[in-house]
């Protein structure tokens, strides 16, 4: 019965927020609210709920301050660079940007957080998906997917999670992975070619237009310092126009404000050398990552905008992101403290592996995979990893295969794990690209399902799985 209404409550969830007859915080505390009712446990509500809280309060706490942090960077110019460099590859043309998209993100995701990662993207290139009206589901898509698989490397959680969970040591998981993967960050790449061709066959005639001034601030980095439209023309699916062309495009549109008052060039290495201590006592786990980004923020803050007016007027200006995000992680407490503490997680692991043919025993690695994309999907990693992985390990054992192929196998749904509406990053993304959960579930879904699968083919082609 439990798992009938585990799986009832995930359809409903997603029903929902997909056709948005509701809000997704609306969605993730009302509805498990009501099948903690139907199960017989509201009497056990507050407790579920002050559990779940409890243990994301740390994530949200993180978030909070890693908003400010990197609203801040993105503020004082830290990463104009950055951007600079793929707006030069970009141009005004729609198949580059969204190549570009998938190589930012892949590249910001080395720092091991999705949340970073999707801050740093959606600023540099919203901008450019605004002004050639391109599809920003397309942006938030491309995104998710390139940190889903970058989300992979022993420090960014899922790899950790499985050596601990099978007493494994995370290098002997990842580094045979390694393979697999750059196949998956292929095929990522390749299929953001692919969707841009679609998106420069669906513009046409593309034009710079100059994005509306009150999204400068939203937005984090302003739209442009361009005076007038750019045009990179192509009709039809023909090409970007001449390098000439392309080159008095650069001249005029450069896709930061050069002149927003927030810039702290003289500050720029110390915003440097910042940004890399934070991010190297987060690997080496000095402290806990919250206390880091609060510490990083706090200092941020007052040594960019010493005066106190500058710095309301910064946290003013990523209140909203801060709001939403919290909000959208302490909503998620409620579903999935609701989920574990009525034992419907349990339940349903129990009952997916029990349903696993005996026959498919020596293929269990090969099961594990496939099950990853709908498990790491529909609940937390560490609902995966250390509730449903360790059952699947001892029933691969006794069939053959090894705890390292098993959990080498489990990495393989993290591409579509980011667009989990348990993953508190996904809200990052979807609420700094002002696109609705349900329009970016519709989009992303097949195609990541894709991307898994393609990790899971390699690492059996080359003996890995």
């Amino acid at each position: 019965m439990l798992t009938i209404l585990g799986f009832t409550m995930i359809a409903t969830f997603l029903v929902l927020i997909m056709l948005k007859k509701m809000s997704p915080i609306a969605a993730l505390v009302l509805i498990p609210a009501l099948f903690c009712v139907f199960v017989g446990k509201g009497a056990h509500l507050g407790d579920y709920v002050i559990d779940g809280v409890s243990s994301l309060a740390p994530t949200a706490a993180m978030l909070m301050f890693a908003i400010v942090y990197f609203g801040v960077m993105i503020d004082v110019g830290l990463f104009d660079p950055i951007v600079r460099g793929i707006l030069r590859f970009c141009r005004a043309d729609p198949m580059r940007i969204v190549v570009g998209t998938a190589l930012l993100a892949a590249i910001v995701s080395l720092d091991g957080d999705g949340s970073t990662t999707f801050m740093i993207t959606v600023s540099a290139m919203y901008p450019l998906y605004k002004r050639l009206k391109m599809s920003l589901v397309v942006m938030t898509g491309v995104a998710a997917m390139a940190n889903g698989v970058m989300n992979t490397l022993p420090w960014g959680g899922p790899t950790a999670r499985a050596a601990t969970a099978l007493k494994l040591d995370a290098g002997d998981i990842f580094v045979p992975m390694i393979p697999a993967l750059l196949v998956g960050l292929l095929g990522v790449v390749v299929l953001a070619y692919v969707l841009g061709l679609r998106e420069r066959r669906r513009l046409g005639v593309v034009t710079l237009d100059e994005a509306p001034a009150e999204e400068k601030e939203t937005v984090l980095v302003g739209a442009g310092g361009g005076t007038g439209v750019i045009a990179g023309k192509r009709t039809g699916g023909s090409g970007s126009g001449t390098d000439a062309d392309a080159d008095a495009d650069d001249d005029d549109f450069q896709g930061l404000d050069p002149h927003r008052p927030t810039l702290r060039p003289r500050l720029y290495w110390f915003n440097a050398l910042l940004t890399v201590g934070l991010l190297t006592a987060m690997i080496m786990e000095l402290l806990p990552i919250p206390v880091l980004f609060l510490l990083g923020a706090a200092l941020a803050l007052s040594v960019n905008y010493p005066n106190i007016p500058d710095q309301k007027a910064r946290l003013a200006a990523h209140a909203d992101n801060v709001l939403n995000v919290s909000g959208m992680v302490f909503a998620a407490a409620v579903f999935t403290g609701v989920l574990q503490g009525t034992g419907m997680v349990d339940s349903m692991a129990k009952w997916l592996v029990d349903v696993i043919p005996d026959g498919m025993g020596p293929h269990m690695a090969l099961v594990t995979g496939v099950l990853s994309l709908p498990l790491t999907y529909f609940m937390s990693n560490d609902g995966f990893y250390f509730g449903v992985l360790p059952v699947l390990a001892e029933a691969g054992a006794a069939h053959g295969v090894t705890p390292l192929e098993m959990a080498r196998a489990s990495l393989v749904g993290q591409p579509l794990h980011m667009s989990s509406p348990l993953v508190p990053a996904v809200y990052v993304l979807v609420g700094m690209a002002k696109v609705e959960f349900g329009d970016h579930t519709r989009f992303v879904v097949k195609w990541a399902a894709m991307i898994c699968l393609v990790i899971l083919a390699a690492g059996i082609l080359f003996g890995i799985i």
